[in-house]
C-alpha cells in the first residue's frame, strides 16, 4: 500500500510517498481503510522528533483518520467490517490503511462525510474537554480564544457559544477574525494591531475574562494571563508560536486564578466514558447545526508534506485534510 513516510527526522518537505506492507491488526485493533486524514499541530512536531511520542523509524505521520473498517481484532470492540468510523491514531494516518486500537475509534454520524469526520475528532475533542472538564465553562461567562481561526480555536469558539458563553476571538489579522466571526464570536481582537491586554480590559470593562483558551503560547500567553478575571481559568492547549512561555506565579495568586493543562489524548484513554459522552454531545450539536467544521483546503496523499508545512507556518485557516481515497 501507499504511505507518506518520515525516513529521517526533519522538515515536512523531506517526507516521501512510498510502498509499504499493509498493517496487520493486533487482537485489540481495527484495520481501517483510510478515506481522509486530518492535519494537526502534533504532525509538525513528530516528524522532527519534538513530540512527546517518538515512533520507530520509518513511520507515517497523521494523528487522526476517517474511513471504513476493513478487519476487526477479536478484542477490538463491537465494530464490524464496513462500519464508517473516525479514529485517533497518534501517527500512521497518512496511508491507505492504518491499524488502531478499538478504544480510539468512534462511529461517524450518518450526517457527516469522511472529510468532515477527519477534521472533527482531535480539534473538537480537545476543545470540548478543555472547556467542559477542565475549565467547567458556565453560561454567561466570558471566554477568550487565542488563535481563533485555527482548527482548535474555531472549535472552541463554536463550543463556547453552544455552552452559552460570551466569546471573544483573538487572531493575527482581519481575514482570520472574519472566519471566527462567522463561527459565532461575539467580539474580536486583532492582536497585530492592538495590545491584547488592553483590548481584554476594554471589552470587559476592566473585569477580565473568565476563561482563556490558549493554543498559541509565547508572548500572547504573557499578555493574556494579565487579563484573567477573579477566579479565572487559563487553559494551556499548545504552543503554535513555537515558544513555551514562563509565568509569574504571583499573577495567578492575585487573581485567585488557575492554570490548567489540556491533554485530550491522555484524557480519552484514561477516561473513555467521559470522552464518549463528550462526543455524543458534540454529534448532537453538529446535527443541530451548531458546529460547522471548516475544512479550508484538501490535499492528495502525495502532498501531505505540503499540508503539514502550511500548518506549521501558521498559514492554515480552520482544518487541512489529506484525501486518501
Amino acid at each position: 500500500m501507499k504511505a507518506v513516510l518520515c525516513k529521517t527526522l526533519g522538515p515536512a518537505h523531506d517526507l516521501v510517498l512510498d510502498e509499504v506492507p499493509r498493517p496487520v491488526p493486533k487482537i485489540n485493533e481495527l484495520l481501517l481503510d483510510v478515506h481522509a486524514a486530518g492535519v494537526n499541530f502534533p504532525d509538525t512536531l513528530i516528524i522532527e522528533g519534538k513530540y512527546q511520542f517518538k515512533p520507530p523509524m520509518p513511520f507515517s505521520p497523521g494523528g487522526e483518520a476517517a474511513g471504513v473498517v476493513a478487519a476487526v481484532g477479536d478484542k477490538a470492540g463491537s465494530f464490524k467490517v464496513g462500519d464508517r468510523v473516525m479514529a485517533l491514531t497518534g501517527w500512521g494516518a497518512f496511508a491507505e490503511q492504518v491499524a488502531v486500537p478499538g478504544y480510539n475509534v468512534l462511529p461517524i454520524p450518518a450526517t457527516m462525510d469522511f472529510t468532515t469526520a477527519a477534521a472533527f475528532s482531535m480539534t473538537y475533542g480537545t476543545s470540548m474537554h478543555a472547556l467542559h472538564q477542565r475549565a467547567q465553562l458556565q453560561p454567561g461567562e466570558t471566554l477568550l480564544v487565542l488563535g481563533a481561526s485555527g482548527g482548535v480555536g474555531l472549535a472552541a469558539v463554536e463550543i463556547g457559544k453552544a455552552m452559552g458563553a460570551r466569546v471573544i476571538a483573538a487572531a493575527s489579522n482581519a481575514d482570520k477574525l472574519a472566519v471566527a466571526k462567522a463561527a459565532g464570536a461575539d467580539e474580536l481582537i486583532d492582536y497585530s494591531q492592538a495590545s491584547l491586554k488592553d483590548e481584554i480590559k476594554r471589552l470587559t470593562d476592566g473585569q477580565g475574562v473568565d476563561v482563556i483558551f490558549d493554543p498559541v503560547g509565547g508572548e500572547l500567553f504573557d499578555q493574556a494571563v494579565r487579563g484573567l478575571a477573579w477566579n479565572g481559568r487559563l487553559l494551556v492547549v499548545g504552543f503554535a508560536s513555537g515558544n513555551i512561555p514562563q509565568m509569574a506565579a504571583n499573577l495567578v495568586l492575585l487573581k485567585g486564578a488557575a492554570v490548567m493543562g489540556v491533554f485530550w489524548g491522555a484524557f480519552a484513554q484514561r477516561q473513555p466514558q467521559e470522552n464518549a459522552a463528550n462526543f455524543q454531545q458534540l454529534f448532537a450539536w453538529h446535527a443541530e447545526g451548531k458546529l460547522k467544521p471548516l475544512v479550508s483546503q484538501t490535499y492528495p496523499l502525495a502532498e501531505a508534506g505540503a499540508a503539514i508545512e502550511a500548518l506549521g507556518q501558521r498559514r492554515a485557516v480552520g482544518k487541512l485534510v489529506v484525501l486518501v481515497k
